[in-house]
């Protein structure tokens, strides 16, 4: 199996990229992230995870651990391919995907190419209890809405009034959570979670 690959990126294309290593490419399909990431000619470093069929070995790369770990997840959910997987990866961020499936953000899925509405609901319900234990590129989701500080939810419920998605509100006020502390007044988490949403 084909773990990793350094070489150079020698091309990319809507999907996928050619690694040139030691004068073979190697063909990899990625996520629209991974690839913006990527600087053609550039040295690159990718993990990989190969899958091998009757008809084809495909090799799949990601730009961190945490976007396979996700790949290798989404993947066993019925429904789920390696393309609509990368699909989503492409479309959401691993913290991203940690908030929407642990708040049943259903829409936030959806935007994922692929995925409807059917398929939003099987992800959210197969992965809302191993969603917390995925890596993401930050601080855990934060918990359900039920389970929140009053104050704390009063504070996700106004960025979701402001127009944002209740996924995109979590993720910034985690930020703000990590800076201020749970116990800091409203105001300086709203403060704090539209300063991060703003970037």
């Amino acid at each position: 199996m084909i773990a990793r690959l350094r070489g150079i990126l020698e091309s990319v294309g809507d999907s996928s990229c050619v690694i040139d290593v030691n004068g073979v490419g190697y063909l990899v399909f990625c996520s629209a992230r991974t690839l913006a990431a990527l600087d053609l000619g550039a040295a690159v470093s990718m993990l990989t995870e190969m899958q091998v069929r009757e008809d084809a070995i495909t090799l799949y790369g990601f730009g961190s651990a945490a976007e396979r770990d996700w790949f290798r997840l989404l993947t066993t959910v019925q429904g789920v391919g390696a393309k609509v997987a990368l699909g989503v990866l492409s479309a959401l961020s691993p913290d991203q995907l940690i908030a929407a499936i642990s708040s049943s953000d259903k829409a936030a899925l959806s935007r994922a190419p692929g995925v409807g509405p059917r398929l939003a609901t099987r992800l959210v319900t197969e992965l809302r209890e191993k969603a917390g234990a995925m890596p993401g590129g930050g601080a855990a989701a934060l918990p359900p809405a039920t389970g929140l500080r009053h104050h704390v939810a009063d504070a996700l419920s106004a960025l979701e009034n402001l127009g944002y998605r209740r996924a995109e509100a979590e993720a910034a006020l985690r930020k703000g959570i990590e800076a201020h502390g749970e116990d800091a007044p409203l105001e300086t988490l709203i403060r704090a979670g539209l300063k991060a949403l703003a970037k």
